[in-house]
Parts: structure tokens; sequence; C-alpha cells
């Protein structure tokens, strides 16, 4: 079995995702070999040691040169790559982060295939193996060191049921790249019909003409016994006119400072900006989680994170009596920005219903290789019911690599009928484009609707990661390729958006279409206006609306033949 570079780069962050529970080392020898199984043709065996110098030296033994000639160069060179490839997390990290029981059942569904000795699911095998692996000082957490940890004398493969995996994790990428490919036509096909010289308008990417002040807050809802912390960007005005009201939602271990920078640049706009705090999901509650110091999130917060919002324009709204600054804010006028599990916030907030008809399909067993659905499926835990999540003061939403094909549905997302901006990544493991983004966006019913994806985008690309203080291990990797520039996109857009269908401003609409998309390729970026190094180290397509029959079309016919486990 041999990986391209995507799919390295999906068995990196996967390695990583799937630790689940804390892992015991579990006495007895370690592996020496690896046998797959495939019936009724004979078994596989191979052996770690001449594995091991395979990776090391590059060595290939006499008894396996039949096998290694089906390869090319390239390919075996992969396959070392990746046996070498080394996660710098430390035996304590991991045993922390092993108390997670969200994604549990996808390390039992990889120990379906990976077996012990006696042909059992190797899920705590793999677990010891983890841990011993990331106590190693010398070789650390490999793949190849690893197989050399695994309890037991021997590794059983079911080959039948890896080469499933391979061949959806194969087909997935081979559709996420169809599908990418299909947009940039349809991009470019838009863009040819525009005639617009964005030198000569406004530059979106630059910071805004009004001046702010940043004010932090932390209010309690009595009703929920629940702390909503927060901070305000005001901007600063003489003018009476009512300011509209953008909230953002971060996501999953993430806090109020991901997006500070964005909430900056609106408010430079005119807009008054809330980055809110889920306190029963930011990043000081899942340290607590990881280091066993606090219980799991609750299914809960899946209901908590919308009325967090909902509660927070409430209380401008009651506070504006006393308090004059807050006057001019009119909370009856709301914009949502959400990223990953806060674009679940927004999209319910604007009118998404959970299906829990869907959520008892895929997740009875989930078996998908989507690792957001890990998540979705928390949904099962909750009680059946249309729950009233819905704001009406929510007038338009900007949700960034939201997760919502299970929770939502085509049924639940068919409900939302304001403006709705979904911006997401190629390279997105995590809430992979496709099933998370591209084919929702069909699935809208509202007449504004836009679609913009970042080619070699990933799930971290438009947040501010903190590497000093954060609670996962983000490489550079999983942020991606020039995160300034996805942040520039990031503000331009969303400027763009707001203006026209938060503030009412017409004149804005230029800007929403692919030929201002395909500007920002090339364009000078940041504050000193200097050009852009590597203008294809990212690639921004942007469609609307018009393009949803045809994007349709291509996943319809994509879909017949798309495994199951993709979903």
């Amino acid at each position: 079995m041999f990986v391209t570079f995507p799919k390295l780069r999906w068995l990196q962050a996967s390695i990583v995702a799937t630790i689940l529970t804390i892992a015991i080392p579990l006495p007895g020898r370690a592996a020496d070999r690896i046998t797959g199984h495939f019936p009724p043709f004979k078994d596989v065996s191979i052996s770690v040691r001449d594995l091991d110098i395979f990776a090391s030296e590059g060595k290939i033994p006499a008894d396996y040169a039949a096998l290694v000639k089906q390869a090319s160069p390239e390919q075996l060179q992969q396959l070392r790559q990746l046996l070498q490839q080394r996660f710098e997390v430390s035996s304590v990290f991991v045993a922390q982060f092993t108390n997670l029981p969200l994604v549990e059942k996808l390390l039992e569904r990889i120990g379906e295939s990976i077996q012990t000795d006696s042909r059992q699911n190797g899920m705590k095998s793999l677990r010891s193996a983890l841990i011993r692996a990331a106590e190693d000082k010398k070789q650390g957490l490999t793949l190849i060191n690893l197989l050399k940890q695994f309890p037991g004398r021997q590794i059983n493969l079911d080959l039948a049921e890896v080469f499933t995996i391979y061949n959806n994790l194969t087909e997935l990428f081979k559709r996420r790249d169809r599908t990418v490919i299909m947009l940039d036509r349809l991009a470019n096909a838009e863009a040819a019909t525009f005639k617009i010289d964005f030198s000569k308008q406004p530059n979106l990417r630059q910071t805004g003409t009004f001046r702010w002040q940043k004010r932090q807050f932390e209010w309690l809802d009595r009703s929920r016994q629940r702390m909503v912390p927060g901070d305000l960007y005001l901007p600063q005005t003489t003018s009476t006119n009512p300011l509209p009201v953008i909230v953002i939602s971060h996501g999953v271990a993430e806090d109020r400072t991901a997006y500070a920078y964005l909430a900056a640049h609106l408010a430079s706009y005119g807009f008054a900006v809330v980055a809110l705090e889920h306190v029963d999901g930011d990043a000081k509650i899942a340290r607590k989680y990881f280091s066993g110091m606090a219980p799991p999130p609750k299914a809960a917060e899946l209901l908590e994170r919308p009325r967090d919002v909902s509660f927070l324009l409430d209380e401008l709204q009651r506070r504006a009596q006393s308090d004059p600054t807050l006057r001019q804010l009119n909370v009856q006028q709301v914009g949502l920005v959400g990223h990953s599990l806060g674009g679940y916030t927004v999209l319910a907030l604007a009118g998404a219903q959970i299906d829990f008809d869907l959520v008892k399909r895929d997740c009875n067993p989930n078996r998908s290789l989507n690792l957001s659905v890990l998540l979705q499926c928390r949904a099962k835990e909750l009680k059946p019911q249309n729950y009233a999540l819905k704001d009406p003061r929510i007038k338009a939403i900007f949700a960034i690599s939201p997760l919502d094909s299970t929770i939502f549905g085509r049924r639940g997302l068919s409900q939302i009928r304001v403006p709705v901006f979904f911006l997401g990544g190629s390279d997105d493991i995590v809430t992979p484009a496709v099933p998370e983004q591209i084919d929702p966006f069909t699935w809208l019913q509202t007449p504004a609707k836009y679609l913009a994806i970042l080619q070699r985008g990933t799930h971290f690309s438009t947040a501010t990661i903190s590497k000093s203080d954060s609670v996962f291990p983000v490489s550079d990797s999983l942020i991606g390729p020039d995160p300034v520039q996805a942040q520039v996109y990031t503000k331009a857009l969303s400027t763009a958006f707001f203006q026209t269908h938060l503030a009412n401003r017409s004149e804005f609409q230029i800007y929403l279409n692919a030929a201002y998309a395909k500007s920002l390729d090339s364009i000078a970026i940041g504050a000193n206006n200097l050009a852009v190094q590597n203008p294809v180290s990212l690639r921004l397509n942007l469609v609307g609306a018009s393009a949803s029959q045809a994007i349709s079309q291509a996943l319809q016919q994509e879909n017949s033949r798309d495994p199951k486990l993709l979903q």
C-alpha cells in the first residue's frame, strides 16, 4: 500500500487525531512481524526489522524484490518518509490526549484492521504502542517505532479492511481534486464575464477608516448559570446612525483571540464586533479536560453555544438602557462569523435544524472517514426534538470550515433563509471541503449564497494559532501554506459580504464574485502593500448562487461512485 503526499498529510494528522483513552503499556514482547490476511489468498508476512532497515537505509531484502517491483521509486520514497515521519509530542501529552473519548470509535475502527496476535481488535495495543513510542527519547513517535512497540509477537492486518479504507481514502482525494478543478473552471467562466478594474476600487484588504476601542466583559446568564465572556470592538464615531453588530464564534479548543485580527478589521469598517468565548469549549477548558482535570464536553454544548449568542444580544440590548456607549448598537441587525464548531453554531442560529433521523442513520454505527462526523454524532445523545435555536435578529452568516453534513444535512440546511457565505480549504482534513462545505452549499435554499474554497488551504489556515500556548500540536503542515495570505482573503471577503448583506450597502456587491477572488491571488497584500512573493501558494475560487445547479449536477455524478464510508 503506497501513499501520495495528500494522503501522507492525512495519515500524519490522523495518527494524532485518533489517539483515544489513557493507555497503560501492556506486558509482553514487541511485535517482530506483520502478517496480512486476505482470504482466500495466502498470507503475506513482513519482518518489522526488515521494514526498519528499509525505512532507515532504503535497502530492500531479496525476499521482497518481486513485491516492490510493482511500485515506482517515488512511491517507495514516499513510503520511507511515512515510516520515518516523527511526531514531536511528549508521552505526557499523549497520555493526557488519550483521555478523549470522542474519537474512540475511530480508533476502534482502525483496530478492526490492525489486530493482535489472537486476531482481536487491536485498539488497546495501539494505545500502548503510542505511549511507548512517545516515551522513546531516541526514536520517538514514528510509524516504524509504533510497529516496533506494538505488544505481542505479531501484528495481524485484515487486508480486506485495510484495502477498503485505502480505496475509500483514494476515492476521497480523487473526488476532492475533481471537485476543486470543477470549481476552478466555473469560477474562471464567471470571472470572464466581469470587466472591473479592482485596483481602482476601495481596497478591502486594508484597514478601514474607523478607529475602535476594545472592551472586555464577562456576563452571567442566570437562567443557565453560565458565564459568557468576550471582547467588544466598538467603532468610534460621531454619527448617530446605528451600528450593525457582528458576533464571532470560535471552534473547539480555541478562544476569543483566534479571530481577533478579523474582529479588528471589521470594526475598522464600522461594525460593532463581539469576539465571544464559549466557556465549555474554549482553550482553557480543553486544557483541563486533556489533563484529566475536567469532564469531557457535553453534547448539550451543541445547544448552549447558540444560546450564548442569543443571550449576548439580549444582554447588549438590556445594558444599552444604562450604558450610552451601547445605545448605538443595532442588535436587530446582526451578522455572525463561525469557525468549525462555531460554523455549526452560526448555521443553527440562522435557522438550520438538527436532523435527528439523519444523525441516527449516520451514527449507528459511524463508519465514516470524515473526522468531523465524530463530533456531529454527539447529537445522538440529545433528546430528539425541534430545538428553538434560530434567532430572528441574525441577518447574514459567514461560516468558515463548518461541520454540518450529518447534524443538519440537506433537510436541516434548507431551512435557512438569510444570506450565507461558506469558506473552506481544499486540504482540510478536519471538516473536508466536499462533504462539509461544497455539498451543503448546494443544499441551501437562500437566494444569496456564496462558496469560496482556498486551494491548499487547511482547517487552520484562517485562524490565529498560538504554538506556545496551543492545546493541540498544530504543526506548520497542518496550518498550511501562507496563513497570512489566507487571513487577508478572509478579511476582504467578509468585509464585502457584511457590507452588502448586513449594512445594506449595495456598492460592495461587486466584490462578491469570482473576478475579485481571482484578483486577490496576484495583487499586493499587507499593511505595507508588499507584493505576494508566491502568489500561487494559495489560490482562491469564489462562486455564487448561479453556480449551484452546475455544482449539484457534478456532485450527483460523483456520488454515484462515492463510497458510503466517505459520507
